[in-house]
């Protein structure tokens, strides 16, 4: 059997699928909006590409949240292991981190994708960029080249454009009201791995933005983690607080106070601390009495100012907790177009167990499009990786079918 089908979208997702379907012999057309295919997965890639993670499998696949179980399938099918062997089939040899991150050892992104783009090409799958879907026409796709509209009609179509962050590397969620507009349920995107506002002085946010608090620690309902993360013009940015985001971003829509804590000292006990200030002179000043007594100085003395304001009205029993115990003010997060990725997406409800839009057969999903978060270290791209082999397995089941 040989059938031609369409993906809309270049990215992880959708090539994982190209690739998948035409080894199974089909004859697949990537259509790409952008000039060039998989834009965010470079970007990805320019700090080191973060494959995935090496955490054991069972916890690795609770990382989802209430996605967990929908996802499992996926995962089980296309596993952290199985993703490590095609990259290194591809000449791109892995590396565990000592995070349990795993990277390609060239920690960059450019060369996997150009050696996975030869063996699509190889494979005859036929990529056409700058050409945009822009609708249904009936049973027949809408797409918008550089010459002009052109309707097809491919023996099944999937659809992995992507969530709403980054808009500008091709992910602009532009398919929200056209998969509306079909009676296809969307949850609302929402920002995740994202930063948060806060409501600095102008003092403060023009002496420390861009700052980095080293060796902190941050509680929110997600539990506590310790690294560092960066002082923003805005608020706070940086994987510290990305791991929280998710949490923070929900307590605050639930009108949850101090939904995110900062110890400035995680190794050194709360008693310790006001022990070591009580013996400090009243007659010095209190930035040396944090400098000697609680070891702090720069941006987190200045952060711990910022927040309590009066230092006077505080005892050294209560400046302790405080370190221990700074709750940060956010406001709001940033903006979904800075997020690293976007929550949300089309409802579980609307699709088979093949990622085939029940309401509209031939029609299937992959990648950010579904309803499904994940923090940083690796979840998002396996995750988008195993998700577009499955909904190729899907299509192919569903081909053999007909």
């Amino acid at each position: 059997m040989n059938r031609d089908i369409a993906i809309i979208g270049g990215g992880p997702a959708g090539l994982m699928a190209a690739e998948r379907l035409a080894g199974l012999g089909h004859e697949v057309t990537v259509y790409e909006a952008m000039p060039t295919v998989a834009r965010k997965f470079l970007l990805a890639g320019k700090s080191g590409l973060n494959l995935t993670h090496a955490e054991p499998y069972a916890r690795f696949a609770a990382r989802f949240g209430a996605a967990s179980d929908r996802l499992r399938a996926s995962l089980d099918a296309f596993p952290p292991d199985a993703l490590r062997a095609w990259a290194d089939a591809l000449g791109a040899e892995t590396f565990i981190g000592t995070s349990g991150r795993v990277f390609p050892q060239s920690m960059k992104a450019s060369p996997l994708l150009r050696a996975w783009l030869r063996r699509l090409a190889d494979l005859g799958v036929d990529i056409r960029t700058r050409s945009r879907w822009i609708g249904f026409d009936g049973d027949r796709l809408l797409i918008s080249t550089p010459d002009g509209e052109i309707a097809i009609k491919p023996a099944a179509t999937l659809l992995a454009l992507g969530g709403a962050s980054w808009p500008r590397l091709g992910s602009d969620a532009a398919w929200v009201s056209l998969l509306r507009d079909r009676g296809v349920a969307v949850s609302p995107l929402r920002p995740a791995n994202c930063g948060f506002d806060v409501a600095w002085s102008a003092h403060f946010r023009d002496r420390f933005a861009g700052a980095p608090l080293k060796s902190v620690a941050l509680t929110s309902a997600a539990g506590e983690t310790r690294g560092e993360f960066v002082i923003s013009r805005h608020g706070i940015e940086g994987s510290l607080v990305y791991g929280h985001s998710a949490a923070v971003r929900d307590g605050l829509e639930r009108g949850e106070a101090e939904p995110l804590i900062v110890d400035l000292q995680p190794d050194r006990s709360m008693d310790r601390i006001a022990q070591e200030l009580r013996r400090q002179s009243a007659k010095v000043s209190f930035s040396n009495r944090l400098r000697k007594g609680a070891g702090l100085d720069g941006v987190k003395a200045a952060l711990l100012r910022e927040i309590i304001h009066d230092m006077a009205a505080y005892t050294p029993d209560s400046v302790a907790r405080l370190i221990k115990r700074l709750p940060i003010p956010v406001v709001a997060p940033r903006p979904i177009e800075e997020a690293i990725s976007s929550a949300g997406g089309v409802a579980w409800s609307e699709l088979d167990d093949g990622f085939m839009v029940r309401k509209r057969p031939g029609l299937f999903l992959a990648g950010e499009m579904l309803d499904w978060e994940a923090p940083t270290g690796g979840y998002l791209l396996t995750a988008c990786f195993s998700t577009g082999a499955r909904a190729a397995d899907g299509i192919h089941s569903w081909l053999c079918s007909q």
